[in-house]
């Protein structure tokens, strides 16, 4: 059985209240990413000349092209989860509408997937980069050093 067999038949089972609480948890968790990456763009900021360095320079640019594409997809996610959030009515309203209701969890097993692909990514990403200013504090130290 592989893991979205898996998250499926959690999903089938799962109430509207805690479905309700996994999307506040989503927001949450995404819109704190949305926050964590202006941190990243400041610190790309802070050693932009070092990264221009040729020895580093295409690793400094898949990088950073890749942290503009996760702002750009942050921001897609985030009214994404608002959506599925404000539609969760169809869950609670007493009113029968299998196939709607069946279209509701299917989102959110969707939903469930595509998040934590992204974060996955995005984790993957962040410390990639955190590995490259590393890279590049300790050579600037080195330079001072020297000097």
């Amino acid at each position: 059985m592989n893991a979205q067999q898996r998250t499926y038949k959690y999903i089938k089972w799962i109430s509207p209240q805690e479905m309700h609480e996994v999307s506040l948890s989503w927001f949450s968790e995404l819109s704190f990413v949305r926050d964590e990456q202006l941190f990243l763009n400041d610190l790309v900021k802070s050693y932009t000349l070092q990264l221009t360095d040729t020895d580093i320079f295409e690793q400094s640019r898949r990088i950073i092209s890749a942290i503009s594409k996760a702002e750009k997809e942050v921001v897609v996610l985030l009214k994404k989860v608002q959506a599925h959030e404000n539609q969760l009515e169809i869950m609670v309203d007493d009113i029968d509408q299998p196939k709607m209701e069946k279209a509701y969890r299917d989102t959110h097993r969707d939903l469930v997937t595509e998040i934590e692909g992204y974060l996955h990514e995005y984790r993957s990403l962040k410390s990639n980069l955190f590995q490259l200013i590393t890279q590049v504090m300790k050579k600037e130290k080195r330079k001072r050093l020297l000097n």
